[in-house]
Order: C-alpha cells, then structure tokens, then sequence
C-alpha cells in the first residue's frame, strides 16, 4: 500500500459550496472503505487536499476521479504519489 496526495485547485467556488455535501459525503465513504487517511482545504480558500491510501497511482487515480468536485469540475486534480514518514 502506498499513499497518493491528491491537490484539489480551486476552478469554481459557487460550485464547489453546492457540491460541498456530496464531496464530503464521498470522503466519508472512502474513508470507512480505509482509502483516504487524511483530508482538508487550505485557509487560503484555493482548494484543498487529500491523502489515499492506494496499491498504485492508477488505482488512487480512479478513486480519486470520482470525487463529486473533480467530476463535476469544480475543483482540478493533480495527483503524486507520496513517501510518507510520520513522527
């Protein structure tokens, strides 16, 4: 298992605050499936971010493109696989 850092750029703000409820909703189900391991938005108001826990890029990928704010295009999606080290 490796983990995939997921940045969510902000494309539309209005739409992004009417997905808000299915975004989240989407992340709560990834979580319970134990795909995510962290999420957040920046206090900027630029986007946000997401950390999966994935066998492979393609795999966090695909997860990762269902996400109602990157299908709808709320929001961008740039993803990079991450070599964590936790304290």
């Amino acid at each position: 298992m490796s983990y995939y850092v997921v940045y969510l750029p902000m494309k539309d703000e209005e739409l992004s605050q009417t997905l808000r409820p299915d975004h989240l909703a989407f992340l709560d189900e990834q979580i319970e499936k134990g795909n995510v391991k962290a999420k957040g938005r920046f206090a900027d108001g630029s986007g946000g971010m997401v950390i999966y826990a994935a066998e492979s890029l393609e795999a966090a990928e695909e997860i990762a493109k269902q996400d109602p704010y990157v299908e709808k295009g709320a929001r961008g999606m740039e993803i990079k696989e991450w070599i964590a080290s936790f304290a």
